[in-house]
């Protein structure tokens, strides 16, 4: 056990870290106790960030939220950048395909979610054999353009404006089907 009056920032966010994986089950304290074995004062403690978990409790904390030690620590390690300024956004081009895609809010361990700005210029055609990651959710929002994609075997003709939502679990394609650029924003979460 660490020392309760000397709190590191890593440990402060993995405190704030375990009461939300608590709160998001709806469990109290009790409920908490009663599927650890942890006592309730101790919890409380932990998750104030009074005292920082041994091994043993961490690894005990990990099993009831059914995750990996290693998926816990990667979500409190630094704090993400709450401003990704566009100059500081990646972007990345293949001029082959004539696919643009900017990742507006990059992928970070401790977030689900990001964001990636894709263009497509007329006539091109890109498909995925799958998601990287099955089930990921996706909305793509067409900000200019037309563009047919095509998600799990359907097929969705979409034009400026048009929001595509849904969970990939087979193939993709994106093809730009008008005269102009397709330019849309891409959210994707992981599940």
């Amino acid at each position: 056990m660490g020392d309760p009056e000397i709190v590191a920032p890593l440990e402060a966010r993995l405190a704030t870290r375990l009461g939300d994986l608590r709160r998001e089950r709806d469990w109290s304290l009790e409920e908490l106790a009663r599927r650890t074995g942890i006592s309730r004062s101790t919890l409380s403690r932990l998750e104030r960030g009074e005292i920082s978990p041994t091994a043993a409790l961490l690894n005990t904390l990990c099993t009831a939220y059914e995750r990996t030690m290693s998926r816990l620590l990667a979500e409190v390690e630094a704090e993400p950048p709450q401003v990704v300024r566009a100059a500081a956004q990646p972007v990345w081009r293949d001029e082959t395909s004539g696919f643009t895609r900017r990742s507006v809010s990059p992928p970070h361990p401790g977030l689900r979610g990001e964001v990636v700005e894709g263009t497509l210029r007329p006539g091109a055609d890109i498909a995925y054999d799958g998601p990287p990651v099955p089930g990921v959710e996706q909305h793509i929002w067409v900000l200019e353009g037309a563009v047919e994609i095509t998600a799990n075997g359907q097929a969705y003709a979409l034009g400026a404006g048009d929001c595509l939502r849904f969970r990939l679990w087979g193939s993709s394609r994106f093809r730009c089907v008008g005269s102009d650029p397709v330019r849309y924003a891409l959210m994707v979460v992981l599940p």
